[in-house]
């Protein structure tokens, strides 16, 4: 059976994470994706980690090998003068190239060979005043994303943990890429598209997106909350765990009727939704009759009560709790492949499902330089000799 994107070539010049996510997610459904690294270390991320017993192998980097599984890798100092024509005679055979440091001079300088190329150049502010400057994940978060919003009241915002915006970056781009390569297709004229990191979590729904029209139409500042945010709801201790919850407002009696306390209808201070949203009420609730209902029961029970009872829930996994859920396993969430420095691998399988053309694993992350061989000599028409010869001259 046929894969979405078979056929379609993908040239991955990117490093870090927002790029090399967009490529694999192509490669995912079928694209052929050349992830170049320069050498000598190659993608910054295989010294990331996390490592197998911390011990810092590149080839071993968990951040890397979950970027660029579905990819074959050669190494090309495509900045070197013959490194730069390489690419371009690389370019010249390929759909779509994802990059995130030559920009708009890059995708113009590739196009020329091949007017059909589509070129997805991922930037930190994208061009414009601010086009130098410098952008990591902590700075998208907090400049463009929800982040003044994250966190308690009494500390600082934070930031969601590990790289939450580049990920989403990664996500346009790849649409990005799709929506340019389908105009190619019908067209014969290809594109260059400049996806700014920055933009990606202004714009994202996120909350950020919320944030800015409500204050656009109501002039509202939303700032940071109470990690349990009102009466039965937010953030709460089980007997083995954690349990989100969400039974304030008209849910209220749900929660009661799933306790076994509907007999608190009648108290003055839970009668009416404007009595049992008032803070000192909730707090009264919560803590003496809602946190000592939790502390009976397991994440499971509590989740079972509350879906039963149609209170939007659920329990707070920890990684090893994914891993194992009856749910995700049923559905084939879990998939395994072998890699030869890291062994059996399992990791997240397809994003979505299509019947017809099914996402597959089918190779590991490359070993640096792996595919130098195959793509130099066998693609390009190098000889061993050549290829030597490059590699001591630093450009592979």
């Amino acid at each position: 059976m046929e894969t979405a994107l078979d056929g379609v070539l993908v040239l991955d010049l990117s490093e870090g994470v927002p790029g090399p996510f967009a490529a694999r997610l192509l490669g995912d459904f079928g694209a052929d994706v050349l992830k170049v690294e320069r050498p000598p270390g190659g993608d910054v991320t295989r010294r990331w980690g996390p490592f197998p017993n911390d011990n810092p192998d590149p080839e071993a980097s968990g951040t890397f090998f979950f970027l660029n599984f579905n990819k074959t890798g050669i190494t090309l100092d495509w900045k070197t003068r013959t490194g730069r024509e390489l690419l371009k005679g690389l370019a010249r055979r390929t759909d779509i190239v994802v990059e995130s440091s030559g920009g708009r001079v890059l995708g113009e300088e590739l196009r020329e060979g091949n007017p059909g190329l589509v070129v997805v150049s991922i930037a930190g502010y994208g061009e414009g005043p601010l086009e130098d400057w410098k952008l990591e994940d902590i700075v998208a978060v907090g400049q463009g994303g929800p982040m003044h919003a994250t966190g308690v009241p009494e500390w600082e915002p934070l930031k969601y943990a590990d790289d939450v915006a580049s990920y989403q970056a990664g996500l346009l781009a790849a649409t990005a890429a799709l929506t340019a390569f389908s105009t190619a297709e019908g067209t014969g004229e290809g594109d260059w598209v400049e996806v700014s990191r920055l933009e990606a979590q202004a714009g994202t729904i996120d909350r950020r997106l919320a944030f800015t029209l409500g204050y656009q139409h109501t002039g509202t500042v939303f700032g940071r909350s109470p990690s349990a945010t009102g009466i039965a709801t937010g953030t709460w201790p089980c007997k083995d765990g954690y349990i989100n919850i969400w039974g304030r407002g008209a849910r209220f009696p749900m929660v009661l009727e799933m306790m076994g306390c509907q007999d608190l209808l009648s108290d003055p201070r839970f009668s009416q939704i404007e009595e049992w949203s008032k803070p000192d009420n909730s707090y009264v609730f919560n803590t003496e009759y809602f946190l000592p209902w939790l502390l009976e029961r397991t994440m499971q029970e509590a989740w079972e009560a509350a879906q039963k009872h149609k209170i939007p829930s659920g329990p707070m996994f920890t990684p090893a709790n994914v891993l194992a859920d009856a749910h995700f396993n049923e559905r084939g969430v879990w998939e395994e492949v072998e890699h030869p420095v890291l062994g059996r691998v399992t990791i997240p399988g397809r994003p979505f499902i299509m019947e017809q053309t099914p996402w597959r694993v089918r190779r590991p992350a490359p070993l640096l330089g792996q595919a130098n061989g195959q793509v130099f000599q066998g693609e390009l028409g190098f000889s061993s000799q050549g290829l030597v010869r490059l590699r001591q001259l630093g450009v592979v």
